[in-house]
């Protein structure tokens, strides 16, 4: 039987952008739906419930931070930005408001490519939670229901703050967490700018998870973003 390819949704009002992004994407079997405006990309995302949303945040109708806030209220797609705002301000914002993972044009074919597949794994990953309580990323594996934690078949004792600073990566392995996003969950809304706490304990967890702690293969930074938890380690 033939592999239907993801279904992917480009909004994005540059034909020349659009031109590029359909060539390298229809290339690599993916099928593809367009939009040249957000109203039309919201429209688009109801009518077609696509894999994964790639969009541009400058849009000539409603920004690209509201179209991705407004999809947020009804969808759980992957939403990957592209744009050519790549101050970190830009990112941050966009990943608090519900996008999964940023690129800042211009960008190779073979880096989309890359962070293509790794929101889809990041995508079924979360789908499957609920029936799988084990989650694992190379020698790294978290048990949800007990609430533990091996690495390379070793178990590991974490604090409850560490625990439940890993299993939100993890939940989240191979997406960008802001620090505002990390502190949110893990502290709670009144910890949300108190990124030296988030600093320490990322530390703590680095010396228990990481073979080197000073060159993490997992727990890497997005300088000046958040954190990711890498998938291709």
């Amino acid at each position: 039987m033939t592999e239907v390819m993801p279904l992917l949704l480009v909004v994005e009002d540059d034909p020349q952008m659009r031109k590029f992004l359909r060539a390298s994407l229809s290339s690599h079997g993916y099928r593809l739906i367009e939009a040249v405006n957000g109203a039309e990309g919201l429209s688009q995302a109801a009518s077609y419930n696509p894999d994964l949303v790639l969009l541009d945040l400058g849009l000539p109708d409603i920004d690209g931070l509201a179209v991705t806030a407004r999809l947020r209220e009804w969808a759980s797609v992957p939403i990957i930005v592209i744009s050519a705002r790549g101050q970190e301000d830009d990112k941050i914002h966009a990943l608090d408001s519900g996008a999964d993972d940023y690129l800042t044009k211009p960008f190779g074919t073979g880096e989309l490519l890359a962070r293509i597949r790794v929101a889809l794994r990041h995508s079924a990953r979360t789908r499957q939670e609920r029936s799988e309580p084990i989650l694992t990323v190379g020698e790294l594996s978290v048990d949800l229901d007990k609430r533990s934690v091996h690495v390379a078949g070793k178990e590991v004792h974490l604090t409850p703050i560490e625990y439940k600073l890993l299993a939100t990566l993890l939940k989240n392995a191979g997406k960008v967490l802001t620090h505002r996003q990390l502190l949110k969950e893990v502290w709670g809304p009144g910890y949300a700018n108190n990124t030296q706490y988030l600093r320490v304990y990322m530390v703590q967890l680095r010396h228990k998870l990481e073979r080197d702690a000073a060159r993490p293969r997992y727990l890497v930074t997005e300088p000046g973003v958040g954190y990711r938890l890498r998938t291709d380690s």
